[in-house]
């Protein structure tokens, strides 16, 4: 069984720019019952499916799949709900692990998101200069939340 173990953070300062370049992604999710996803992507060039379980922590059963990005593009365009989440992704390398940094676009324009995946829940992270409060574990930044309360929505003093 596949398992995503991630802990997720806000952006401290804008140190990081630079450091990657960067991937423009669009995903879309498909409407489930009791707290699992389905989420189809394309980034760049390339579609991806993907299953989630429910979230258990700082993990949570994932399974993803490879598909043809025409195919992707398809199911984004009829089967997913509004609005699709647009980012540009980052894969910066630092301290042992690969930070992936999203800057979002469209309805979520202004959030910027860091991620990173553990090996297990117990393992220590060094954290950059650039990654701020950690937010692992607050529903309000996981995508499929933000495909339905888009950041643009929430009340300025919430971030």
């Amino acid at each position: 069984m596949g398992v995503e173990i991630e802990r997720k953070y806000l952006l401290r300062n804008q140190s990081w720019r630079g450091l990657a370049a960067g991937v423009a992604y669009c995903q879309g999710y498909i409407p489930t019952p009791d707290h699992r996803t389905v989420r189809v992507r394309t980034a760049g060039e390339t579609g991806y499916l993907t299953l989630k379980g429910p979230v258990q922590g700082m993990s949570r059963s994932e399974f993803e799949y490879e598909i043809p990005v025409a195919e992707a593009e398809q199911i984004l365009a009829t089967l997913c709900d509004r609005p699709l989440i647009e980012k540009i992704r980052y894969k910066i390398p630092c301290a042992g692990h690969v930070w992936e940094l999203d800057e979002f676009l469209g309805e979520n324009l202004g959030l910027i998101l860091i991620e990173v995946e553990l090996g297990s829940e117990a393992e220590t992270l060094v954290l950059p200069d650039w990654v701020g409060l950690e937010v692992t574990g607050d529903r309000r930044y996981y995508n499929s939340y933000l495909a339905k309360h888009p950041f643009r929505q929430w009340p300025d003093s919430v971030t």
